[in-house]
């Protein structure tokens, strides 16, 4: 009897991964009410493109000599676009990705209908453009991405070369090139809208927001205006040869960088005040509002000496922060853990699910709660709907409100529960909002 348990049991392992679909849209019962996805069908495409002529910072040598003049490359960059489809539309729901140790390929499913016929709408929608972490990839925020889209967006999600699973590479290219990549896939979604063919009249690039996570983050506050400080751009271990000045606070080359077609920004455990990447002065210069989303023990960004000091001194707009209370660096960015990554990897050395999961929240529930927080946001900053304002009208701490409803379904006067939380599901929240001085 043991021999034939011991010999089945890596046959049924086998049998799981084989089907495993990794649901990425899952909508639990305690989701709050704009987590729900939207009317609309979705669909989803991918696009190869090439930003000519940018510096080569894989070619420089920080040992040697600075080169003059410095090594350049025209930088490929895949982009995964979801988009309202056609009613009736058909296609393939499920994708492939690679996990975080960049060899194990698996299979997610969701609702977006691989190259689905493209909708007519009667308005442009708002272009939101999502950059990932460190490692990272262009699915990892594909939860967001499709629910998004369901409710009337497009949305194109960017595989940051020396940035993914697969192409992880010096730490100084991603420095510098974040906020780059985000402006020209804006400007490759612009030019995409207005070739006249299926594409015309889907989307608005001069109405668009950014999502980005951890060092997505990082580049949103930069590509925001928010400027890096001088010790920073002299980190040995960062930019080489001070190539991170382009990005430095009061240098003209960062005062040319912030684009008006950006209207929002939304900050998932941003990296780099941790790091001393950030300053009071710096953050100044950010001149959009921006929610900022954190786990309140995050280990990677930190966040009182982290993604909490950005919030705070980035004092130019107005801006709120999530926290999500006990929560990590995964609060509320990453999509459900594939059932293939939970093992122990050996050349990563941890179990590859820590990469998507936390170890206080479900990876769901904190999805849930996002698609909640960032449709508000959203609506309200790029569809001017004023009704999607009060979703963001909170008492600060969610264990604090108050349920207090009449027999017949009205809030009485002392209700103070947060708004579109069902009664007991906002527990170890926190929403904080400050303005611009």
């Amino acid at each position: 009897m043991t021999l034939t348990r011991f010999a089945f049991l890596p046959l049924a392992l086998s049998a799981t991964a084989a089907l495993a679909d990794n649901p990425i849209d899952t909508q639990l019962p305690s989701a709050p009410a704009l987590a729900a996805y939207g009317d609309l069908p979705v669909g989803v495409r991918s696009f190869d493109m090439l930003n000519p002529d940018q510096i080569d910072i894989l070619a420089i040598d920080p040992a040697a000599d600075k080169p003059d003049p410095l090594p350049r490359y025209d930088r490929p960059l895949t982009v995964e676009m979801w988009y309202p489809a056609a009613d009736g539309a058909t296609g393939d729901t499920s994708v492939k990705a690679y996990l975080r140790d960049g060899t194990t390929e698996v299979t997610l499913s969701g609702r977006a209908m691989r190259d689905a016929a493209v909708r007519t709408p009667d308005a442009a929608y708002p272009l939101v453009l999502i950059s990932h972490g460190y490692p990272g990839n262009r699915f990892l925020l594909s939860h967001l991405a499709e629910n998004i889209a369901s409710k009337g967006y497009v949305v194109a999600s960017i595989d940051h070369t020396d940035s993914t699973y697969r192409t992880k590479a010096a730490f100084g290219s991603t420095l510098v090139n974040r906020s780059f990549d985000q402006l020209f896939v804006l400007d490759e979604m612009a030019r995409m809208a207005g070739q006249g063919a299926e594409f015309e009249g889907l989307y608005d690039a001069d109405n668009t927001a950014i999502i980005g996570y951890s060092m997505g983050g990082y580049g949103a506050i930069i590509t925001a205006g928010g400027g890096v400080t001088e010790a920073s751009v002299g980190y040995s271990w960062g930019a080489p040869h001070g190539t991170l000045a382009v990005h430095q606070a009061g240098s003209d080359s960062h005062a040319d960088l912030p684009d008006a077609r950006i209207k929002t920004a939304i900050a998932f455990g941003p990296w780099g005040m941790n790091a001393g990447f950030w300053d009071a002065e710096g953050l100044a210069g950010v001149q959009i509002p921006m929610l900022f989303i954190a786990g309140s023990q995050d280990d990677v960004s930190l966040y009182e000496n982290g993604v909490r000091a950005i919030w705070e001194n980035a004092s130019g707009v107005d801006r709120a922060l999530l926290t999500f209370e006990n929560g990590g660096h995964n609060a509320g960015a990453p999509m459900p853990a594939p059932a293939e990554s939970y093992r122990f990897d050996e050349a990563l050395g941890f179990n590859v699910s820590e990469h998507y999961t936390d170890p206080v929240w479900d990876t769901v529930r904190m999805n849930n709660i996002s698609q909640h927080f960032v449709t508000a946001w959203l609506d309200r900053a790029l569809k001017n709907d004023a009704e999607a304002g009060s979703y963001l009208d909170l008492v600060e701490q969610a264990n604090a409100g108050v349920w207090s409803m009449s027999d017949d379904g009205k809030e009485n006067v002392d209700h103070s529960y947060w708004k579109g939380f069902a009664k007991g599901t906002a527990k170890g929240l926190r929403f904080e909002t400050l303005t611009a001085n």
